[in-house]
């Protein structure tokens, strides 16, 4: 069974750094994109970073210039280093990726469980 797990967050203060971690699991021939979204209460799950296979990156425009989403391919994990966070970062942050379990087999989405992020000012 294909799964993600998510890094622990945290509580930071408005203007520190956290980096989230991601790994994924299973069954994997190939990891195609992967990315980062957020939920805040009262709001739709959006996206915050994505970085597709061939290493091309992709941000919201809230998180552009603070944020920088990473991946290691042998070790199936993607990152997302968050740098000068506000208090409208707050949030569950959710990894996402679609994973081909063998080759030729259709790629399958997972999400990861969620992590609390929570930005004091």
């Amino acid at each position: 069974q294909e799964h993600l797990v998510e890094s622990l967050g945290g509580l930071v203060q408005a203007g520190e750094s956290l980096r989230l971690s991601c790994v994924a699991s299973g069954r994997i021939f190939k990891l195609n994109d992967m990315g980062w979204y957020r939920q805040a209460p009262g709001k739709h799950r959006e996206l915050v970073a994505r970085i597709t296979s061939e290493g091309s990156t992709d941000y919201a425009d809230s998180v552009k210039g603070r944020f920088t989403i990473s991946r290691d391919y042998a070790k199936n994990m993607v990152y997302l280093q968050m740098n000068t966070l506000k208090p409208e970062d707050t949030a569950v942050y959710y990894c996402n990726t679609d994973v081909m379990p063998f080759m030729g087999w259709t790629s399958v989405g997972y999400w990861g469980q969620g992590t609390q992020v929570t930005v004091s000012s």
